[in-house]
């Protein structure tokens, strides 16, 4: 069975990987059917060639999940589609003190909505 997988290469702690394809029975540094690219993860730079990749996966080579995430975020000419996350880890101090402003916030708002309302009522009632 053949497996389009990373092979690692670069200096320790410092990787950057082939993606190659190969036989699932052959050691992780073994010689690739094909090279099909190559990929950074701390630049996150990528060259790949797609179409080939594509075409390995129709005649039956299984990716690992890794190499599935690369493919499906790959853009036509190769590059990686890289979207840095946006989400901010905030310290438990951090959580606590903004669910407290947003619930301050939203009383906030309830009273003066609550406000507004008896303002209406009063006003319909004259």
């Amino acid at each position: 069975m053949l497996k389009i997988r990373l092979k690692r290469l670069g200096a320790k702690k410092a990787p950057t990987y082939r993606i190659i394809v190969i036989n699932s029975t052959t050691k992780r540094e073994g010689r690739p059917v094909e090279e099909l690219g190559h990929y950074n993860p701390k630049t996150k730079e990528m060259k790949l060639n797609k179409e080939s990749a594509l075409a390995w996966i129709s005649k039956g080579a299984q990716p690992t999940d890794t190499v599935k995430y690369l493919i499906t975020n790959c853009n036509d000419d190769g590059t990686l589609n890289y979207k840095k996350s946006e989400v901010v880890k905030l310290s438990k101090k951090a959580q606590a003190k903004k669910a407290a402003e947003e619930e301050a916030k939203r009383a906030a708002e309830e009273a003066a909505k609550a406000e507004a309302e008896a303002e209406n009522t009063e006003a319909t009632a004259e």
